[in-house]
Order: C-alpha cells, then structure tokens, then sequence
C-alpha cells in the first residue's frame, strides 16, 4: 500500500491526477506479478511496484496528463469563443457525468477546467442534484430529497436504467442553465468544485471564493444554481408525466 502511495505520487508529478491513476493501477498490477514469488517478498514486491510505477508516470502517465490538460485548455478556450454552444455542452455533459457511476469531480480536476467553462460544469451538476431531488419530492422522503441534492443524484441511477425517461427533465435543465451561466450570469468557479454540484456545497462555495462573498454572486447562484434548476425539472416531469412517459413511484429511492 506504501509502495502504491509512492507511485501515486510520483504519478501526480508527471501527469496529474489522470498520471496518479493511471501509476497506482500498473504499479499494483506489476507488484502483484511477483508478489510471494521468492523469499525475499517484503522487499522485491515494494520494489517492483514503486519502479513500475516511476516508469509509467515518466512514459505514459506524463503522456496522458499533458493530454488531459491540452483537452482542458481546449473547452475553456472554446467556451470563451462560443460560450452558448460550449455552455449546452460542457452543463448536459458534466450534468450527466455527475449523475452517471462516473466521478464528474475527477474529471473536472483532470481537465483543469476554470473559467467559464467550469461555471456552466457547475450549473449542469447543480440542475441534476436539484433537478432530481425537487421532481422526487413526492416519490421519496425528506431525508432521501436532501440526499439527493446535498449528497448525488446517482442515487437515481437504478431508476434512470428501469426508466431513461426521468433523465430528461433535469438534462433539459442543464441545457438551459449553461448557456445562462456562461453568456448571463457569467460563473465561474475552479476545477476542484466544476465537478460537485451542490455535493457538500463545495460547488456553491467554490463558486463564491472564485467569484467573491457579495450579494451580487448570492443572488446569481440562489436563481442559477437552485431556483431555475428546479422550476425547470418540475416542469419538464409534469410535462412528462402528462405524456405517460414518467408515472409517480418512478424516481422512488429504495432504502433497505
């Protein structure tokens, strides 16, 4: 585990957080190819893998973090030239991301997306947690509303697989926030809180550490990131509902 530590680290030095990953992963992997091989286990199996995994991060793991951080110029770079394209994009995307058994938080910081590209990955995360958690209310209890917008809306994962349908009304959502968030209300936030949402609040207070404590930003982020996300994922489901594609007991969170 130490050794794995070691190569993790060494992987973050060379290629980021995707180099980390990709380090500790073949690291292991040749560690556990001579691990109690011979009798001196304790100190070829460390060894192996600490090697194994300086070689990655100085090969290929240097090799995908500068790629991971060129893609990340490029999306902030494109959302400053095409902020209402970009903003559907960057918000539907990382919205989904962030709903999906995908970490949307890991790929924000492999990205390094800042800027207006990470206020519009912001206002997508924002629409699926409250999105979800608003047009649940009746499906579910208290409890289970706050888990879903304070916590993840990948508690409705189960859900969106037996019916795609319920998907729809908060990526519509996303969709109309990230424009919003890049051509009006111009967000902004870092990559460590692009990726959150209202996880925690780390993407709101994020968002006011990048932006500034003022009633201005309080405001933008209150209608931005709560109001107009949730207005918009009622109204989309009851639309929905209306058409029979949505039925009531569908965004239901079975707890054992």
């Amino acid at each position: 585990m130490v050794a794995s530590m070691v190569a993790g680290q060494l992987g973050a030095v060379y290629g980021g957080p995707a180099g980390a990953y990709l380090s500790v992963v073949l690291a292991i992997e040749a560690g556990s190819l001579v691990s109690k091989k011979t009798p001196l286990d304790i100190i070829i199996t460390p060894t192996v893998t600490m090697i194994a995994g300086f070689l990655v991060a100085i090969s290929a793991g240097q090799l995908i973090g500068v790629l991971m951080s060129g893609l990340g110029i490029v999306i902030v770079e494109a959302t400053k030239a095409q902020p209402f394209v970009m903003g559907i994009v960057v918000s539907v995307l990382m919205g989904m991301i962030l709903t999906a058994p995908i970490s949307s938080a890991a790929l924000a910081l492999m990205l390094q997306i800042s800027g207006l590209a990470a206020g519009a990955a912001t206002a997508g995360c924002c629409a699926q947690m409250v999105g979800f958690a608003l047009m649940s209310r009746k499906d579910n209890k208290s409890g289970e509303v706050i888990a879903q917008g304070l916590g993840t809306s990948m508690l409705q994962v189960s859900n969106i697989i037996r019916n795609p349908w319920i998907w729809v009304p908060p990526t519509l959502a996303a969709a109309i926030t990230g424009p919003l968030a890049t051509l009006v209300f111009k967000m902004e936030n870092v990559a460590a809180g692009a990726g959150m949402g209202t996880s925690g609040l780390v993407g709101v207070l994020l968002t006011f550490q990048t932006m500034g404590f003022t009633v201005d930003v309080l405001i933008k982020i209150l209608v931005l990131y709560i109001v107009l996300p949730g207005v918009l994922s009622i109204l989309f489901y009851e639309i929905l509902v209306k058409m029979n594609k949505i039925k009531v007991g569908d965004c239901s969170i079975k707890v054992d």
